[in-house]
């Protein structure tokens, strides 16, 4: 048996539980704000629609405008009304029965756990909506992860969808080191207590640089300033978000090898200073596989084309629109 002096002893760190202490207190402070801004935001930004519940699901989106049926599907991290704020469903209504969607989990649609909404099951909740809307051979506009969707779309339903428009889209598979790192979010249990207490307000604080990197080259718009920030910044909201950037790399490996299914008409919109998904690797490159597809590229525009760009995207709505009623 060995002397009680030799025996190790444990020695406690006085520093350990008061640090303790003050990271859950932390932790409490940042859940208490965090759930303050939600409610605060919500009640201040109504929403802007109508409801639709299609297998379980309920769906917001906006509808403006009469005429031909088009379709808008925003971006990651945003909702519907990023359209509005941009002016193109202003424009678009003008000529066309507008619809823009909030996907699953944006804005105030719902997106139950029980499903994983790749654009694939994305696409297929849209369509069902668009029937029981009675919507009938729609032009489909995605923007930036909103591409994928349509893609989706126009690959699974290609007697419905009549043209797809694609606007900064992300089309082919990449090294991303940002998707896997937005993906944190969404991880079970540490990604919930963080998309709870800290994300939002880590994301308030990243904000201004990640809006200046989706506009560059240009200045962000003032009209842009208008979209609620906490509306992005909440717990469903940075969820949902999280989960699209995870499975965004996959998604375009899998589509990538149906691009040469489409036959329907296609119209490629992008920025030549996009940031986010390089022009020449994904709009160009689907440009060249699609052959009977139009590019247009816009010099010294950013991602954010349709706000640099709304009346040029119309454009090629209303070319697209020409081109499906040739034979």
């Amino acid at each position: 048996m060995y002397p009680t002096t030799l025996l190790p002893t444990r020695r406690e760190k006085p520093w350990r539980t008061p640090a303790l202490f003050a990271a859950a207190a932390g932790l409490a402070a940042a859940f208490v704000v965090v759930q303050a801004k939600k409610k605060s935001v919500e009640a201040k930004h109504l929403p802007a629609g109508k409801f639709i519940d299609v297998d379980g699901v309920r769906l917001h989106y906006i509808e403006r405008g009469a005429g031909p049926a088009l379709v808008l599907l925003h971006g990651n991290g945003l909702f519907a009304d990023d359209f509005a704020f941009s002016g193109l469903m202003e424009q678009a209504a003008s000529t066309h029965r507008v619809i823009a969607f909030d996907r699953p989990g944006f804005g105030y649609s719902e997106r139950p756990s029980h499903t994983c909404w790749t654009p694939e099951a994305q696409a297929r909740l849209l369509y069902n909506a668009l029937h029981e809307l009675r919507v009938e051979r729609p032009i489909v506009v995605g923007h930036s992860l909103g591409t994928q969707v349509a893609l989706a779309m126009a690959l699974d339903y290609p007697r419905y969808v009549r043209a797809i428009a694609l606007v900064g889209g992300y089309f082919y598979p990449s090294t991303r080191i940002d998707a896997a790192l937005a993906s944190v979010p969404a991880l079970p249990v540490l990604g919930h207590a963080y998309r709870y207490t800290l994300a939002p307000l880590v994301g308030r604080m990243l904000w201004p640089a990640l809006v200046k990197q989706m506009f560059l080259p240009e200045k962000t718009p003032e009209r842009f300033d208008r979209l609620p920030v906490w509306m992005t910044l909440r717990p469903g909201q940075l969820k949902a978000a999280a989960s699209d950037s995870s499975m965004m790399v996959p998604a375009a490996e899998r589509l990538s090898k149906r691009y040469a299914e489409i036959t329907m008409p296609v119209a490629l919109i992008a920025g030549s200073g996009d940031l986010v998904a390089d022009a020449k690797s994904n709009s160009g490159r689907l440009h060249r596989e699609i052959s009977h597809s139009e590019l247009t590229m816009e010099d010294g525009v950013g991602h954010m084309a349709h706000y640099a760009a709304p009346e040029r995207i119309m454009a090629a709505v209303e070319k697209l629109a020409t081109q499906a009623k040739c034979p």
